[in-house]
């Protein structure tokens, strides 16, 4: 285990000392952020996840304080096959906190997440189709997977019940995650548990960190309908710091949970020059996508369908569709699978007589884990993932004729 590994165990060590033990069952009666609906519906940003679905970490009550803690840290040994292939040990985490509060008839919150990614080194890890964001201010990351910044999320929320089934909010953060896409995907659990990044993040869920955002929204019973103005452009190579405020693009969320273990959303945004290397490339992203949660006996099984399409302007576009699964049973073995089917034309960098050329993927992962308790409230888990690469005869003198990739890892969880 590396350095940054004990960093991480040290920072969510602290949060066990006075933690109360909750249930689902708990969990399912205490007050959402954003109106009256059980907790454990909240996910990233303002993202809503099916009320069944677990909610692993902390959860305290201090007088009317709600709080939770969540967060985990991997040290990873990861080896990508084929031509383009690459091997590293490195290390990723993320520590979340929330709380809220009675104010005035409604509720106001805090929320804060924050990672030790840029411990990795700016130009991530290898991960083979993986396209987005630069290293170096120069370059862009093709065949890796760029680290979160530091600061992840430092959002206010407040909300004001309207009737006795409906409500209003307001969400700020710098940074923080507009109202676009999914809930991102180490924030939902069919693909937390995963520390591989879809290659299709950037169709779904890229927005996460945003450098300035504001949403507004209403809920009656269980549709909620939301528009977020927020800064377009991607974080940039500089990973420990805050990069420029601004509010230049937009979107809208219609989410709806017709039952306890289902959550639907279909979501538009305009994306102002998202990539600090195309300037002049602004995009329109359309996403939709379907959460099933199945929690029986001592078992929870989630599964994700989602379908993302990036309309660059100017450019082509791309279409990406991502289903993943989750099961855990017994607190103590966890299986999860993913599969990708994505449109990629970045895969080259200029001038390259394949810059810009469009080419259908496809990705297939399987993984295990097998945790155990550490201490109360913290468990450790150890546990592997092999993927697949289905790939168009144009890049196989690139890649390799369908290469194969692994990841080997070691973590802890605060549960």
């Amino acid at each position: 285990m590396n350095r940054i590994f004990y960093i991480c165990f040290l920072l969510i060590l602290p949060l066990t000392v006075f933690a109360e033990e909750t249930d689902t069952a708990q969990d399912m009666n205490m007050h959402g952020f954003y109106g009256d609906y059980p907790v454990t519906r909240e996910s990233s940003g303002t993202a809503w996840v099916p009320d069944s679905s677990p909610m692993e970490g902390i959860h305290n009550m201090y007088g009317n304080w709600m709080t939770m803690a969540h967060g985990y840290a991997d040290t990873i040994y990861d080896d990508q096959g084929g031509e383009r292939g690459g091997a590293k040990t490195f290390s990723e985490s993320m520590l979340m906190g929330m709380a809220s509060h009675p104010l005035e008839g409604g509720t106001i919150g805090l929320r804060g997440m924050m990672s030790l990614d840029p411990a990795m080194g700016k130009d991530g890890y290898p991960l083979l189709l993986q396209t987005g964001e630069t290293a170096d201010g120069r370059t862009p990351l093709i065949d890796r997977q760029h680290p979160h910044d530091l600061f992840m999320e430092l959002a206010t929320t407040y909300s004001h019940p309207i009737t006795d089934n409906s409500s209003a909010f307001v969400y700020a953060g710098y940074p923080g995650e507009p109202a676009l896409g999914p809930a991102t995907f180490m924030e939902r659990f069919s693909g937390m548990d995963n520390p591989e990044a879809p290659i299709s993040h950037h169709w779904l869920d890229s927005t996460h960190i945003s450098y300035g955002v504001t949403t507004l929204g209403y809920i009656w019973r269980n549709w909620k309908i939301e528009t977020s103005a927020f800064n377009g452009r991607e974080p940039d190579q500089y990973r420990w710091n805050f990069d420029s405020p601004g509010l230049n693009s937009y979107s809208g969320r219609l989410t709806y949970n017709p039952t306890a273990n289902w959550s639907l959303q279909v979501s538009h945004g305009y994306i102002n020059s998202p990539e600090q290397l195309e300037p002049d490339v602004n995009q329109h992203r359309t996403t939709a996508s379907a959460m099933y949660n199945l929690p029986f006996a001592d078992k929870n099984w989630q599964t994700t369908f989602a379908w993302g399409r990036n309309n660059d302007s100017p450019g082509h576009t791309l279409d990406a569709f991502l289903l993943e699964s989750a099961i855990k049973l017994h607190d103590t073995h966890t299986f999860f699978g993913r599969a990708e089917d994505v449109e990629k034309d970045d895969l080259f960098e200029s001038p390259d007589q394949l810059t810009g050329q469009i080419f259908r993927v496809n990705e297939f992962t399987l993984g295990y884990i097998y945790d155990f308790p550490a201490i109360e409230h913290l468990r450790i888990g150890i546990g592997g993932l092999g993927s697949i690469y289905a790939l168009p005869d144009g890049l196989t003198p690139y890649y390799g004729n369908d290469p194969i990739s692994f990841m080997l890892f070691a973590r802890i969880k605060l549960d």
